[in-house]
């Protein structure tokens, strides 16, 4: 029986053929309309975007040379430190440059320029040989460590690093004066980035100058252009304060290299190294033009450079003058009486009682007979104060009841337990009131006063019990007025003075008269000035105003003015306040008072005059050997509306002999002819 097979469909192969490839079509289309859509975003809506990445790609911007820095003005705009323009020698290196031909630029610029080649380092020769010779140096290194690199076990620069490092001494030692001179130059063309134009050499000679000028096009990236540097009209008066610049050469300091990088300086850029200049770097520092690098290696200015801003300081340049110049006559004078074996320098601060402003603080001192500035003594040198600090230490009296307005106490030699006997100035003043205890300076009275704060009453021969809580009072009375704390004073460097942590109950009456801790006359100021304006601690500023920079020689526009700041206020009563300005008067106008002549009395003065016994290191052992007496006056005028704040202190001054009781006076002569001085040029 025959099979019956099944009758095959006939398969439409064409239509198989056109659907598929319908719907590759589709892919295709799809495909492409994304592609469309991805290019209109990219060439319309996100255009900007890439532009500005391509941009970044494409072209790099780098700082010109540093500008000048801004002026500085006293406060009667007397420019008291100013810009110089120099003749200085630059280099840029150009495109496609190789380090071959920069060491031979280098051979051919270094003999018509004057260098210092004692300066090159053995790093310098090293670097100089190794980019000189690099076929030899090849030879340093062995075949295995050049393949270490190749297995990215060694870097390039390592690999580098083994070749300078193995250049033999006796290679370098063949330099000769003229291989140090291009080492030299070569170093100082390559400092820094590659595109930063380079200072090569500052305040150069007509000669040097007119060489690189008339040569320039031959020597492939040097030039000359007029740099700048500091200049002060005044000499060196007020100059260590001003502070310093660092030179091009020098640039940032390595200890502040990072901070300075990270606020976009470069390497070589000249920074304010201390004081005034570094402490108001962001104001004085000039801006830097800027210039774009493109494809072809050429630069384009994108923006000017300008000098920068002016700042006015509280500073009046013509008295702060006249201060040293008292200062330096009388430390002389004082070094030729009798008991002045150890003392060398006084210091001067006045200030403007109601604003915090600094018009002049100078400090001078006596070296091997030269005078020689000693002004940033006053913020980081504490002495020990004396009677000066009685004022506070009367409010502590007030404010927790020890004492009232007026009370009498029988000023006597006290005696405490464990303790040698205890007087004031004068062996005994017999029963006075608390405006008496200030002229006359009592200890006595601050002692009892003490005693009483301690919560005891005095009895002679009695145990003074420690008690930390009187010690926190009276510090922390002191603090408030700026004694033991920072001043907040608008300079990068301040001590505190020294708050001693060996604290024992008989200790407590040295705090009360000026005898337990130190301060600094800048301190000292502050105290005063607070008791003047009778309520505010200011803090102390030299900065007045900010300008900007002017195109001529004028100064320019006020952009900002330095408000006074109150730091904290007296926690005290008025009534208290009073009394202390009362007794200050009467300490400079009352029969007897101490410093009666200190000012003129024309001037309506009030203050407190301090001795205060004091140790010095004759051996420079670092241990304290001898005895010495401190004196010191803090003052203001006038008392009724008081508008200016004086301290004068002279350390170690005088000192215990058995010979003579002779103490110099020349914290009382600086004294007189200073507010003279002041009373002449503001009334």
């Amino acid at each position: 029986m025959m099979k019956k097979y099944k009758r095959k469909k006939n398969v439409d192969y064409d239509k198989i053929t056109n659907k598929r490839f319908s719907w590759f079509l589709g892919i295709i289309l799809v495909v492409f309309l994304v592609i469309l859509f991805k290019m209109i975003d990219v060439m319309l809506i996100d255009e900007k975007m890439y532009e500005e990445k391509l941009d970044s790609l494409t072209y790099a911007t780098f700082l010109g040379s540093s500008s000048p820095r801004g002026r500085i003005y006293d406060r009667n705009l007397n420019i008291i430190v100013d810009n110089k323009s120099l003749k200085t020698i630059t280099y840029k290196k150009e495109k496609g440059v190789t380090n071959a031909d920069m060491i031979a630029l280098a051979y051919k610029v270094a003999p018509h320029l004057e260098l210092d080649i004692s300066k090159v380092t053995d790093r310098m020769k090293r670097e100089f040989y190794y980019f000189k010779n690099p076929k030899i140096c090849e030879k340093l290194v062995s075949n295995k460590e050049k393949e270490k690199v190749a297995q990215r076990k060694m870097t390039t620069r390592e690999l580098e690093e083994l070749k300078i490092k193995r250049i033999s001494v006796e290679e370098l030692n063949k330099f000769t004066d003229d291989d140090l001179e291009a080492a030299y130059l070569y170093y100082l063309m390559n400092k820094g980035y590659t595109y930063e134009e380079k200072t090569i050499k500052s305040d150069v000679t007509d000669k040097e100058y007119a060489y690189i000028s008339e040569n320039n096009a031959e020597l492939e990236g040097f030039n000359t252009k007029i740099d700048w540097v500091r200049v002060y009209p005044y000499g060196d008066t007020f100059r260590s304060i001003l502070g310093s610049v660092s030179s091009s050469s020098q640039g940032i300091p390595a200890e502040q290299k990072d901070y300075y990088l990270d606020k976009g300086y470069s390497l070589n850029d000249r920074v304010g190294l201390s004081y005034i200049e570094k402490q108001y770097e962001d104001y004085l520092k000039g801006e830097k033009a800027v210039y774009e690098v493109v494809n072809s290696h050429e630069t384009k200015l994108i923006k000017e450079g300008s000098r920068g801003k002016d700042i006015v300081l509280s500073i009046d340049i013509n008295l702060q003058k006249e201060v040293e110049r008292i200062i330096d006559e009388q430390v002389r004078r004082a070094k030729k009486e009798a008991n002045t074996d150890y003392y060398d320098h006084s210091s001067v601060v006045i200030a403007d009682p109601n604003t915090g402003e600094i018009l002049a603080m100078a400090s001078r001192k006596i070296v091997n007979g030269e005078m020689i500035d000693n002004t940033t003594s006053i913020l980081t040198s504490p002495i020990t104060p004396g009677s000066v600090v009685k004022g506070a230490s009367m409010l502590v009296g007030y404010n927790t009841g020890a004492v009232k307005i007026g009370e009498y106490i029988k000023d006597e030699c006290i005696k405490v337990a464990g303790a040698p006997e205890k007087c004031s100035s004068v062996k005994t003043l017999g029963t006075i009131n608390d405006i008496t205890a200030l002229a006359k300076s009592s200890n006595v009275y601050q002692f009892k006063i003490a005693i009483r704060v301690n919560g005891q009453e005095y009895f002679r021969g009695m145990k003074l019990n420690f008690n930390q809580q009187a010690f926190d009072t009276y510090r922390n009375m002191y603090h408030s007025f700026g004694l033991g704390v920072k001043t907040g004073i608008d300079l990068p460097l301040e001590s505190t003075g020294v708050t001693t942590k060996d604290v024992s109950a008989g200790n407590l009456l040295d705090f009360v008269m000026g005898q337990y801790e130190t301060y600094t006359p800048l301190q000292l100021v502050q105290y005063v000035s607070t008791i003047a304006n009778g309520k505010d601690r200011l803090a102390l500023h030299l900065l007045k105003e900010v300008h900007s920079a002017s195109e001529n020689e004028e100064i320019g526009k006020l952009e900002s003015t330095k408000e006074k700041e109150v730091l904290n206020s007296i926690d005290t009563k008025e009534e208290y306040m009073n009394r202390v300005k009362e007794g200050f008067y009467a300490v400079m106008n009352s029969s007897g008072g101490y410093g009666v002549g200190y000012i003129d009395r024309g001037y309506e003065p009030a203050g407190k005059t301090g001795t205060s016994q004091s140790f010095v290191d004759t051996d420079g052992d670092r241990k304290i050997d001898t005895e010495t007496i401190t004196s010191s006056f803090v003052g203001y005028y006038p008392a009724s509306n008081p508008k200016v704040a004086f301290v004068v202190t002279s350390p170690n001054s005088s000192h215990p002999n058995s010979n003579t009781n002779f103490a110099s006076l020349v914290t009382y002569r600086i004294t007189q002819q200073v507010s003279k001085v002041y009373h002449d040029m503001y009334g």
